[in-house]
């Protein structure tokens, strides 16, 4: 029974390895979600096996995915079932399949916060109540916006505030001061704290942003992942963690100001549009910082 429904719901689609899906990614793109090394690294950490399936027209590949059963690979709802939810956190991000832009393809695996860049792409797509919270481009703040967060920054830095880059910091200190500050900021663990400098250490290629110090001690983090597809930089800001005792200062807008501009500016310089996403549009301060935009389901 198991095998009829796997043959249904794969119809149209033959496996492929992880190189030719390697290969589709880097020429049709995709998002940090679905990104091959993203994929490969944290299903060995899972310990999941990940089937990759690509959609042929003739003799090329119009599309690929990577798949845990009948889901998405690297889904929550199977990490769920295993009992190992808190092993990784990827948040809500932003879900961009390789598909060739002429192609429209049958899709029947589970996924959720499927990008407008794949709607018109995929046949099954069904639109969620909840949308995607993505960067707004600098000049769509407004003069006194930025401004305000130009001061708060010249505040902190007189007041002993530091500016470093996440990449100065190896992953037991990145993982040690965003444990600490999101714990600080909640008042409860990070999600998968205790694997923290594990998945740090597998994802540390891809993450980027700024951290800010005041006194030589952390007081904002932003936990940040990116990777560049040939047509867009694909940007995911999966949590943060700030210190209450600085909140004078607001270090965490100074750190959003801080990490958008500076994504905003390597893309530009790139001649690539960004998709920064702040994961679903759920919350007041991310309409601060962002536009919303659809976001679809399998």
């Amino acid at each position: 029974m198991l095998n009829r429904l796997r043959v249904w719901r794969e119809r149209g689609w033959s496996e492929i390895d992880a190189a030719a899906y390697a290969t589709a990614w880097q020429r049709f793109g995709g998002s940090v979600f679905t990104h091959p090394a993203v994929v490969e690294r944290l299903s060995a950490l899972a310990g999941i096996r990940v089937r990759y399936l690509g959609c042929p027209s003739g003799e090329d590949l119009v599309a690929a995915i990577p798949c845990w059963g009948r889901h998405l690979a690297l889904s929550k709802a199977v990490l769920k079932q295993r009992g190992q939810r808190d092993l990784f956190d990827l948040g809500n991000a932003e879900v961009i399949l390789p598909i060739a832009a002429h192609a429209c393809v049958p899709v029947r695996q589970h996924m959720r916060y499927v990008s407008e860049l794949n709607a018109g792409r995929i046949g099954e797509l069904k639109a969620q109540p909840e949308g995607l919270a993505l960067a707004r481009a600098p000049e769509d703040y407004s003069k006194k916006f930025r401004y305000n967060q130009r001061r708060e920054l010249r505040l902190l830095e007189e007041a002993g505030g530091q500016v470093r880059q996440m990449c100065d910091f190896s992953p037991c200190e990145q993982a040690a001061m965003y444990a600490d500050l999101f714990q600080r900021r909640w008042g409860f663990a990070a999600r998968g704290h205790e694997h923290l400098a594990e998945v740090f250490t597998l994802l540390r290629e891809f993450m980027t942003g700024a951290v800010l110090l005041r006194h030589e001690q952390p007081i904002a983090v932003q936990i940040l992942y990116r990777v560049e597809a040939p047509a867009w930089i694909s940007l995911e800001y999966i949590n943060g963690g700030v210190d209450p005792a600085t909140r004078d200062f607001s270090p965490g807008s100074v750190l959003s100001f801080i990490n958008t501009q500076s994504a905003w500016a390597e893309a530009r310089a790139l001649g690539k549009p960004l998709r920064f996403s702040f994961g679903r549009a759920d919350r007041e301060y991310k309409d601060r910082w962002c536009h919303r935009v659809p976001a679809y389901r399998i």
